[in-house]
């Protein structure tokens, strides 16, 4: 099954470009926002320096980003995500240990009429 690919108009540093795509057009509005965003970063600090430059120098700072977050993943980064494996590893034990054991029957505790919703 094929995809149809669908232009979006996007605007990036003041220009509009057309960008075909296949997919969620609402993503390609995300990362030229993002790209947006950069690039006027970018200009903020270098305000003097024309639109292709800053666009150059905004595609370096996404890269370097984008390095960074890559090695930290490869080398498998202690950060924020193993913290909060850990913290939901150590929750679901505290769920399991309160759950009672699978197989034996429990007490009823809802009356009928609480279960008819009356």
């Amino acid at each position: 099954m094929n995809a149809k690919s669908q232009v979006t108009q996007v605007e990036i540093f003041g220009q509009t470009y057309s960008v075909r795509a296949v997919g969620d057009t609402e993503y390609i509005r995300e990362l030229s926002a993002f790209v947006d965003r950069k690039m006027r970063e970018v200009a903020d600090h270098a305000p003097t320096v024309d639109a292709t430059k800053i666009a150059i120098l905004a595609a370096l700072n996404i890269s370097d980003e984008y390095h960074q977050f890559r090695t930290k993943a490869e080398e498998g980064d202690p950060g924020r995500f193993a913290v909060r494996a850990t913290r939901l590893v150590e929750r679901l034990d505290e769920i399991l240990k309160a759950a009672p054991p699978v197989g034996v029957p429990q007490p009823a505790t809802e009356s009928i009429g609480a279960l008819r919703g009356t």
